[in-house]
């Protein structure tokens, strides 16, 4: 099963490009041009990866990956970046990203890195039905 990647980046371009490479190498890609676009489109969908921008108008990229990562404490979330610094990645990472990387992107790391994040994600999707299959268990008396 393909992988399912939104892509949340302001700059048109470089989200048409990166869309089309990553679907020629056989994922699922859905776009979106602001944060808020995003997270309304998570209201409705489940991903196994989104790439965020780390800076962008209204709603950084920060800000964007706390309301994701409450919505969704599952979702793997890689930072793809024009403007890097250790401080934001750090920061990044300890809010629940799974990566953070420059542009211009690599496209055989970003692949492994979307591999490993459906991966994760999976597992922890797992993990969660498992709970709540012991949960139900354990207060029916079974």
């Amino acid at each position: 099963m393909a992988e399912k990647v939104l892509i949340v980046d302001d700059d048109k371009a470089f989200l048409q490009i990166l869309a089309e490479r990553m679907q020629n190498r056989g994922m699922e890609v859905s776009t979106a041009e602001s944060a808020a676009v995003a997270l309304e489109m998570m209201e409705k969908e489940s991903y196994d990866a989104v790439l965020l921008d780390l800076m962008m108008p209204e709603m950084g990229g920060i800000e964007a990956l706390q309301v994701m990562r409450k919505k969704q404490p599952e979702i793997q979330v890689i930072f793809v970046t024009g403007h890097p610094s250790v401080s934001k990645g750090v920061e990044a990472i300890k809010l629940g990203a799974m990566d953070f990387i420059p542009k211009p992107v690599d496209m055989n790391d970003l692949t492994e890195k979307i591999h490993h994040a459906k991966a994760s994600r999976m597992i922890l999707v797992e993990k969660r039905s498992q709970e709540k299959i012991k949960k139900i268990l354990t207060d029916k008396g079974w």
